[in-house]
């Protein structure tokens, strides 16, 4: 019995010092004895307040749980396919080097997130406010059933562009996609402005059945073509002036954020796309 106790004592006290080494070497001791390592790329808070982030080996939650944590703007670099950047956030700016992963900005509630590089599908699904700004291109749903904010593509996006996009209260969901987009553009589309301006090509910048469900909101096309494959209850007409005044705002900003020119983009021959009165979706459209 004694030279039992004395082999569970050392072997106690051998686990002890193990410990103590994985603690020193920054890893945790979980109670089912496996060791996991302390989350890499630990946050560095710069001079200005920024707080800077190595994403590469980061999970999607641990990520987040630094981007909720800093007190300021973000800048995250190498960052590899995590979901769910910036969700839920206000009141701060994060930068992403790399390419964020599914559902970049849900629920997006009044920040700016910049990409300097290309976005996956479901960007600002469901956001409420703020900016998402992508210097590449977007995959699918991009601005998926979003009732506020803004956001600019210099590219090009995917499949089911603004899908279930509404105008909520006051605010007005805004899409600017500098190139082209893929079919079902605007599908269910019950508010919020779509701008798509094919830069680059000089054919109708859309895929097939624009508008499919539409009973609000409006979609401008940066086209000399008249765009084909529109369901009946949407009418498709050249812009009137009074039709691109309201877009001048979004044309001036897309200009500004990716070094276009602006008065050119504005001068350009523009079809609109609106439901027409017929339309049998309209009659079930409820303002919130």
């Amino acid at each position: 019995m004694k030279g039992k106790n004395t082999a569970l004592a050392l072997q106690n006290r051998s686990e002890k010092a193990a410990l103590a080494l994985r603690l020193a070497a920054g890893v945790k001791y979980f109670s089912n004895k496996r060791a996991m390592p302390e989350i890499s790329g630990r946050p560095e808070a710069g001079l200005d307040g920024t707080t800077k982030i190595a994403a590469r080996k980061l999970t999607f939650r641990q990520l987040n749980d630094h981007i909720r944590q800093a007190a300021g703007d973000v800048l995250i670099e190498g960052c590899c396919g995590q979901r769910f950047i910036g969700s839920g956030c206000a009141g701060k700016t994060i930068t992403i080097s790399g390419t964020p992963g599914n559902a970049l900005g849900a629920y997006l509630d009044g920040a700016t997130i910049v990409v300097r590089g290309n976005a996956q599908d479901a960007v600002g699904d469901t956001m409420n406010d703020g900016k998402i700004i992508i210097h590449g291109n977007a995959g699918d749903a991009l601005g998926y059933a979003m009732r506020g904010g803004s956001i600019f593509v210099r590219g090009n996006a995917g499949y089911r562009t603004g899908i279930h996009m509404k105008q909520y209260r006051d605010k007005k969901p805004v899409i600017v996609v500098g190139g082209t987009t893929g079919s079902f553009l605007g599908e269910y589309l019950a508010g919020g402005i779509i701008i798509v301006l094919g830069l680059g090509t000089d054919d109708v910048p859309v895929g097939d059945f624009i508008g499919t469900g539409m009973h609000g909101g409006r979609i401008f096309l940066r086209t000399h073509l008249a765009p084909a494959c529109v369901p009946e209850q949407v009418t498709a007409r050249a812009a009137s002036r009074e039709d691109l005044a309201e877009i001048l705002p979004y044309l001036a900003e897309f200009a500004r954020l990716f070094d276009i020119d602006g008065e050119q983009l504005a001068g350009e021959k523009y079809y609109v796309l609106a439901p027409n009165t017929k339309n049998p979706y309209k009659r079930l459209y409820t303002i919130n």
